[in-house]
């Protein structure tokens, strides 16, 4: 049975991008020592990659090369993609696409993207552990770690490691 976790990044206050949709807070930290906890790392463990439309509307605004050619991809949509522009798969029902997720045995699953489908897979119980980077950046405001849904879940901290001057990676279980 395939695990289905989270990897992500937030600021201090609790945004992955600022106002503007903008990662450029994250990508030009030089204080950072990811170490064995490197997304390169990450990533070869990786066999099916889902993401919201909304993180799929964003790799398509940043035209930067599709950078998932060795996963199976799939986006959580209720509309059709017009020109994809990487191998992908579709799917609407949330459900459904858990039991089928489940049912895989080659590799783990990666929550890609914002919280709202991660919050989705959460409120069924159907993630099984997140890596939160926690970085020494402080927004104002964007777009938030988690929607306010009132789901509420007591978790399970497997570690903590402080990378570099920049950084704290949090790893929890969904036990």
């Amino acid at each position: 049975m395939a695990r289905i976790v989270g990897y992500i990044a937030s600021s201090l206050d609790g945004f992955i991008a600022d106002p503007q949709e903008s990662l450029t807070w994250l990508t030009q930290r030089s204080d950072m020592q990811l170490g064995e906890f490197d997304y390169n790392l990450f990533i070869k463990r990786i066999r099916t990659v889902v993401m919201g439309r909304g993180t799929y509307d964003w790799l398509v605004r940043e035209n930067i090369p599709w950078p998932y050619g060795e996963q199976r991809v799939i986006v959580v949509t209720s509309r059709p993609l017009p020109s994809p522009i990487g191998r992908l798969e579709t799917r609407t029902d949330i459900d459904a696409l858990v039991a089928e997720l489940r049912a895989l045995d080659d590799g783990d699953v990666w929550m890609l993207g914002g919280g709202q489908l991660q919050m989705a897979f959460m409120e069924r119980g159907a993630l099984d552990e997140i890596e939160i980077y926690m970085i020494s950046q402080l927004l104002g405001g964007g777009f938030p770690l988690f929607p306010a849904t009132g789901f509420e879940k007591r978790l399970k901290l497997l570690s903590s490691h402080t990378l570099g001057t920049g950084c704290v990676r949090l790893h929890y279980s969904f036990e």
